[in-house]
């Protein structure tokens, strides 16, 4: 089931790289021995097995995608030269793809000037965010809702800076009332807006964030690490496209190449719509720079070296498929909510489930009804083992009860907290298996459940 057929487009590919350097004068590289390599390759195939299967449509657990056949290639490509993007000493050709890969993500959200990186993931990209939100206003404290990602408060205390969460409304957004309720009270240096929640794919309320911050003064810092692109998704609700829309205006974005962005781990990107907040990255490193006078990333970046892989895979990637409204690359997200939303639907008609409210992107939330949160919670976990021995992966959440009100009126309240299974229909091939993950789930739940 793994694609193989692309390892004859590396050979040609390897073929072209290496004309590249035919003006040097001979060189033996060292031996190596390709039986051993061969063994120990084939022994670390084994120990893979140890693995769910993330790239199958049955696996629709976690927020993990398989890299697009021309990332692994561009990727593997790039290896046989191994640059560093910390400088442009140590790699000039896929630097300026760095440049002009983060470049058409900050025009996917209508910036033309901007200052931006690739980095190793959400959480540093997060960082980066935080560390600028800091600097441009000292020890104010940073706003997230409940839902938002643990990151956020885990980096303000490595950034020394206070944090403090906003409640959520019914839908996992933050609340706007409440917002405004803390903002009333000053020392506010920056509100984070999560446009797209790890539990339930729900986003913040941004048009209305926007307007407070006429009023507060705030920065807002938008972290799209998993929703960014659905940007360009075309089957949005009203509200949620009237939220993506206002996100030119925010002050800073994360968004994750390696999530929807079809790319290998690690690939995150930070951007800023002021490119003046580079003055803040000063510092001089003279052994590192030494041949250009050019920027260099490593100036713009609190990490050094840097993959240049990443960057060349994602490079490519968005020249086979553009960042654009109504394109293939947008058509694939399109299919992932209407995934859910389907999938959605057949939870809603059948009455052994509960569902709190119709998502936003492509992740959602549901749980078997029972008497009590405490039963609905155990049965969560014997349906999540059940679907695991047929083969279908789906991962476990924890989401306040009150996000499913009213549906447990008549249910024991005996938590605060309800164990749901969660989706993530990430992968467009997962419209086309919707019936058979509906399917296997209906056989665990009627195993565990005996309906």
């Amino acid at each position: 089931m793994l694609e193989r057929d692309t390892l004859k487009i590396l050979q040609e590919a390897l073929r072209k790289l290496d004309a590249g350097f035919v003006s040097l004068p001979e060189f033996a590289a060292a031996a190596t021995d390709s039986q051993k390599i061969s063994e120990v390759l084939t022994s670390t195939a084994e120990r893979l097995h140890d693995n769910y299967p993330y790239f199958h449509p049955l696996y629709a657990g976690q927020m993990l995608k398989p890299p697009h056949p021309v990332a692994r290639l561009a990727y593997a490509l790039a290896q046989w030269i191994n640059p560093n993007n910390h400088a442009l000493d140590g790699g000039r050709a896929s630097s300026a793809m760095e440049q002009e890969a983060v470049a058409e993500i900050a025009a996917m959200f209508g910036w033309h000037t901007h200052l931006g990186h690739l980095c190793g993931g959400g959480t540093m990209a997060n960082l980066e965010a935080l560390w600028v939100a800091g600097q441009r206003a000292p020890g104010k404290t940073i706003l997230a809702s409940e839902q938002a990602h643990y990151t956020h408060q885990r980096i303000s205390r490595v950034l020394q800076l206070p944090c403090e969460t906003v409640r959520c409304d019914a839908r996992g957004r933050m609340d706007v009332e409440a917002l405004r309720a803390r903002l009333a009270r000053g020392d506010v240096g920056t509100v984070v807006a999560t446009m797209g929640t790890t539990a339930t794919g729900s986003v913040d309320p941004l048009a209305e964030i926007l307007l407070l911050r006429q009023k507060f003064r705030f920065r807002i810092h938008a972290d799209a690490a998993y929703g960014g692109y659905f940007h360009l998704a075309g089957n949005l609700a009203e509200e949620t496209r009237r939220n993506f829309d206002q996100i030119q205006h925010v002050d800073s974005i994360v968004i994750d190449p390696h999530k929807h962005g079809l790319q290998p781990y690690g690939c995150g990107c930070v951007l800023f719509r002021d490119p003046e907040v580079g003055r803040l990255y000063k510092h001089d490193s003279p052994y590192t720079y030494f041949s250009s006078a050019e920027l260099h990333l490593g100036e713009i970046s609190l990490e050094c070296s840097r993959p240049g892989a990443a960057a060349v895979a994602l490079w490519a990637t968005q020249r086979l498929l553009p960042l654009q409204k109504h394109g293939e690359f947008a058509k694939s997200l399109e299919r992932c909510r209407e995934a859910a939303l389907r999938f959605h639907q057949r939870l809603a008609q059948d009455g052994r489930f509960l569902t709190p409210f119709l998502p936003e992107l492509d992740i959602l939330v549901f749980a078997p009804r029972a008497a009590s949160v405490d039963e609905a919670s155990a049965l969560t976990r014997k349906i999540f083992q059940a679907a695991a021995r047929r083969n279908l992966h789906l991962a476990i959440a924890e989401i306040p009860v009150a996000f499913f009100d009213p549906q447990w009126t008549s249910a024991k309240q005996d938590r605060f907290g309800l164990t749901c299974l969660r989706t993530v229909l990430m992968k467009p091939e997962h419209l086309d298996w919707l019936d058979r993950i509906w399917a296997i789930l209906d056989q665990a739940a009627q195993e565990c459940s005996g309906r």
